[in-house]
C-alpha cells in the first residue's frame, strides 16, 4: 500500500497446508535492500527458492553495475526470471514494494509467470485476497504519511485474514520511509 512518500507491505505468518497449519512464523515478506521489499505468497518451497535466487542476481546486479538496483529493475529482473520459468513455474505470487530515488513509492504485482501490474495505491496477493481487495478499496486514502499507512496496512490485514479461515496466527507489517524501514509484528487469530 502506498503513501505520501512512504510505502508499506504486510503478510501474516501462517504457512499451511489447507486447513493443517504447519508453521506459525513462515517470513513471506523479504528486504531486498534499504528501500525496497519483495512479497512472496505461494508454495513455500517456491518462495524460499525464489527469494536466495533473486538476493543472488541482486547481488551480481550490484557488483557489476556498482550502484544499488531501483525498484523498477528489480520488477524487470523478477519478471524475467518468472518468465524462463513459464512451463514449470513457481508457484508464487510476488509483490514488489519500495522507494524510487525520488522518494516517490514503487508498487507491483506479478502472476506466477512475471506478467506485471503497476498500481498507483495497493496490490494483494495469497489466500485472502478476495478480503483484502474490499478493506483496502475502502481504507486506502491518497497522501498517507506513515504512521496514518501503518494503522490503515494494520486494520485492512488483520480484519481480512480474520475472515480467512487458512490465513492468520500473526503478522508483520514494514513501512518504508526515505528514513528508513519500521517494523511492527501484529498479533491475530490464532485459531
Amino acid at each position: 500500500m502506498s503513501g505520501k512518500n512512504c510505502i508499506g507491505i504486510a503478510s501474516d505468518t501462517r504457512l499451511g497446508i489447507q486447513f493443517q497449519t504447519v508453521a506459525c512464523d513462515f517470513q513471506k515478506v523479504f528486504k531486498m535492500s534499504s528501500k525496497l521489499f519483495l512479497g512472496l505468497a505461494g508454495l513455500a518451497t517456491d518462495v524460499q527458492t525464489l527469494e536466495k535466487l533473486l538476493q543472488f542476481r541482486m547481488n551480481l546486479y550490484e557488483l557489476r553495475e556498482e550502484r544499488p538496483m531501483s525498484p523498477k529493475a528489480f520488477a524487470e529482473l523478477l519478471s524475467n526470471v518468472l518468465y524462463e520459468k513459464r512451463f514449470g513455474s513457481y508457484f508464487v505470487e510476488p509483490i514488489v514494494a519500495g522507494l524510487n530515488d525520488d522518494g516517490s513509492p514503487f508498487l507491483v504485482n506479478m502472476d506466477c509467470i512475471g506478467a506485471p501490474c503497476l498500481a498507483k495505491d495497493y496490490v494483494v496477493a495469497g489466500t485472502a485476497t478476495a478480503n483484502m481487495h474490499g478493506m483496502c478499496e475502502t481504507l486506502w486514502k491518497e497522501g498517507m504519511e506513515s504512521e496514518e499507512l501503518f494503522e490503515t496496512l494494520s486494520q485492512a490485514l488483520l480484519a481480512s485474514v480474520d475472515r480467512d479461515a487458512i490465513s492468520g496466527w500473526g503478522a508483520v507489517v514494514h513501512i518504508v520511509t526515505k528514513d528508513g524501514v519500521m517494523t511492527r509484528e501484529l498479533k491475530a487469530r490464532q485459531d
